[in-house]
């Protein structure tokens, strides 16, 4: 008896797989802010850091297999284990080493020194790791591709940490803040680049981004960023509605930038995804691009405006 044909998967549309990532998003996160709010200092501290590493680890497993599949060369091993080593010792440093020396705690550039402490020594190492390469010629590629990698993934996550961390105010409603504010910008372009969209922005890149999509994202973040700061402004020091605005037009403009970055990436790559962590959805990477762009922001936002 010949054997039945296996059904092709039934491929999921737009709507679906923007809900669904979403949907993965929202879990993912609540996650996340469910340990640093957690009563446990355990739970609020290190769980928080493995989850992070989590994602940084995740994050740049991906990253590298869009190079190579690029025709690039990478030293993902090295990549990996420096994106981890970075989280880490930020980490150890916010809350060990300035819980003992309260008076440099109050300095957030303290923190940015030792994080740079930390890339240079990477960067040696990257440079020790192309030496022992007996094979690859390629070492402009190879430190290339590495560093940005490191770059892309854990050092923009790490703002996570330095804004959880600030001195002065409770970070963790800053995180829930640019967090629900870039997920709204998410839906504003998905809901008006679905219903209005005509004007396609970089269809070279991305096909389906509009600019009617581009103004819902603004729309929906600001929006978001309004609401949230009259809901929580016990929490939020410094915070105003005019800071609020700004934040909601400023979030929503990089988080379409950084969905087109990686959008970027994949379409190098040949890939649609990328990753295959979640069937249908994609990897860690297509539920981060947008938020990885943003913990900057908010960072310098908290920063040089807010707490200023």
């Amino acid at each position: 008896m010949a054997d039945t044909p296996a059904t092709p998967p039934i491929a999921l549309s737009k709507g679906q797989i923007f809900v669904r990532r979403l949907s993965s998003t929202i879990v993912l996160w609540a996650v996340v802010l469910t340990s640093i709010f957690s009563s446990n200092a355990f739970v609020r501290e290190y769980v928080f850091l493995g989850l992070m590493m989590l994602l940084a680890w995740t994050g740049l497993h991906e990253f590298y297999a869009l190079v190579e599949k690029r025709g690039l060369v990478c030293f993902r091993g090295w990549g990996i284990f420096g994106g981890l080593l970075l989280m880490g010792a930020t980490f150890f440093y916010l809350t060990a080493y300035l819980r003992q020396n309260p008076v440099q705690s109050l300095m957030p550039a303290k923190a940015n020194d030792f994080e740079t402490s930390v890339l240079i020594l990477f960067v040696l190492g990257l440079c020790v790791r192309q030496f022992l390469a007996k094979s690859n010629t390629a070492g402009i590629q190879a430190i290339s591709t590495t560093l940005f990698g490191l770059m892309y993934v854990p050092w923009l996550l790490n703002f996570i940490q330095k804004i959880t961390f600030f001195p002065g105010v409770d970070g963790r409603f800053y995180v829930l803040y640019f967090i629900l504010v870039t997920k709204f910008s998410d839906l504003g372009a998905y809901c008006t680049g679905s219903l209005i969209g005509k004007h396609k922005m970089i269809p070279r890149i991305s096909p389906g981004k509009t600019w009617e999509g581009f103004a819902g994202a603004i729309v929906f973040s600001t929006g978001a960023s309004v609401g949230y700061a009259l809901l929580m402004k016990p929490y939020l020091k410094g915070m105003t509605i005019t800071h609020a605005v700004i934040l909601g037009v400023i979030l929503a403009i990089a988080a379409v930038i950084g969905d087109l970055i990686e959008s970027l990436f994949k379409r190098e790559a040949n890939v649609k995804d990328s990753g295959k962590l979640f069937p249908g959805i994609g990897g860690i990477l297509d539920l981060l691009d947008s938020l990885l762009f943003n913990a900057p922001i908010m960072y310098l936002y908290l920063r040089h405006v807010l707490t200023h």
